[in-house]
């Protein structure tokens, strides 16, 4: 089932991200369907059972994508001692755990013609920016729910006002790999579009930035160096007024000159002798040039003043909604991830339980969506086949013919526990 954005032509999935509270999830499924006493007991027990469940894989999750990602940390210094044949396959492997991790949080990928189209809209950030998009190995951005707001934007120095639909992406995710230094090159210099002041990234390193509530329209200000370039409008804006105000001094400097010349060379003794008209209108001339100069230097004020406006725009957009960064977003990920697969899990379990009559495999997907609609009023895509293989997974799930059924909650936690205590078994290595 797809849902397309209004105002778009490009068709979205229905999100699979479920954004309840755990606890939340679970008490509104045991209020919707009248379980009380010992089965509401056991009910929680399972859940609370299979949540540690969960955590303690994610824990070794977390562990292998930290492993992963240490090579191309831009904390971490030269990795010189390893060839680039290694690095490469290290670099698929944490592109690969990074994106299977991003998905089990219900993450999508922005696709290449999305992300044109985000490019060419208009944006909150009302500036022309460029980004240097060849300093780049790979870039790629993944989003997590959506939802529409009305803002209004200000023409003609805010005298006039206009509302504005735009597309806001709830969360984004960004991974940006900076291409690989030449190990052939000692004394090559790093790129300039990734080395400026301080901000200094090495080659090979791979960025990792999460963001909350970024309009659609300004995912391209969330590359890393992006700069901020003059519209036409704003080149417009100072240099016709520089050149209406330069064009009369330079034509009034202009008939001076020669006299301006004849006086520094009777100064120098080049010349032999001068006029006082000579030395009235070379003292005009020089008074003209401290104005040209002083008008020059304002106009390249002005130019530099409305540039760092519009960084400053681009910069307090992005500050306040830039959540964590590279290995800091590794913790809130796995989360994730961890609690979609427990509310997936859980749901398909009740919902088989709890279900009249018996469901066949292909129909556990509508049956849930349909829970979730009726009972919290969301609105998402189940992920049916990956819920019931995690089920079958522990040895919840019972398969019949064509239908699906699960093991009562007292048979599951007993189950469980025996899960539990493959987990935590020494591993002999």
């Amino acid at each position: 089932m797809t849902e397309g954005l209004r105002g778009t032509s490009l068709p979205l999935v229905r999100d699979r991200f479920i954004p309840l509270q755990k606890s939340d999830m679970l008490d509104g499924l045991i209020a919707h369907f009248g379980v009380d006493g010992d089965a509401a007991r056991e009910l929680r027990q399972l859940a609370h059972m299979l949540g540690a469940i969960l955590h303690q894989q994610y824990f070794d999750e977390l562990d292998g994508l930290r492993e992963a990602y240490f090579y191309f940390d831009p904390e971490v210094g030269s990795v010189a001692h390893r060839s680039p044949q290694q690095l490469d396959a290290a670099y698929r492997r944490l592109s690969d755990e990074f994106v299977r991790i991003l998905r089990e949080a219900n993450f999508v990928e922005i696709t290449h013609d999305e992300i044109l189209q985000a490019f060419a809209e208009h944006a909150l950030v009302r500036v022309k920016i460029k980004a240097p998009i060849s300093d780049y190995r790979d870039i790629r951005m993944f989003r997590r729910g959506w939802h529409r707001e009305t803002i209004e934007i200000a023409s003609l120095y805010g005298l006039r006002r206009q509302a504005l639909e735009i597309d806001v992406y709830d969360d984004v995710v960004l991974m940006v790999a900076t291409l690989p230094d030449d190990p052939a090159s000692k004394s090559a210099k790093p790129r300039a579009g990734l080395w400026r002041g301080r901000n200094k990234v090495r080659g090979g390193a791979v960025l990792f930035k999460y963001f909350r509530h970024i309009a659609r329209g300004d995912l391209e200000a969330l590359l890393p160096n992006v700069r901020v370039v003059m519209s036409v409008f704003d080149q417009l804006t100072l240099g016709v007024p520089a050149l209406i105000g330069g064009v009369p001094i330079l034509l009034k400097l202009a008939s001076t000159f020669t006299v301006l010349f004849v006086v520094a060379g009777f100064y120098l003794g080049l010349t032999g002798t001068v006029q006082d008209d000579d030395t009235k209108q070379a003292l005009a001339a020089l008074s003209g040039l401290f104005a040209l100069g002083s008008f020059v230097l304002r106009q390249w004020g002005n130019f530099h003043r409305q540039s760092l406006i519009h960084q400053k725009q681009v910069t307090d957009n992005i500050y306040f909604r830039n959540v964590n960064n590279n290995s800091g977003i590794f913790n809130y990920l796995v989360g994730e991830a961890e609690d979609q697969d427990w509310k997936e899990a859980l749901l398909a379990y009740v919902a088989l339980w709890l279900a009249a009559v018996s469901l066949r495999r292909e129909v556990v997907g509508g049956h849930v969506q349909e829970l979730l609609q009726q009972t919290f009023g969301v609105r998402a895509s189940f992920a049916a086949d990956a819920a019931l293989a995690k089920l079958q997974e522990f040895g919840l799930l019972r398969e019949a013919d064509d239908a699906v059924a699960v093991v009562s909650p007292a048979e599951a936690i007993a189950r469980l526990e025996r899960v539990w205590t493959t987990l935590l078994r020494p591993t002999s290595k």
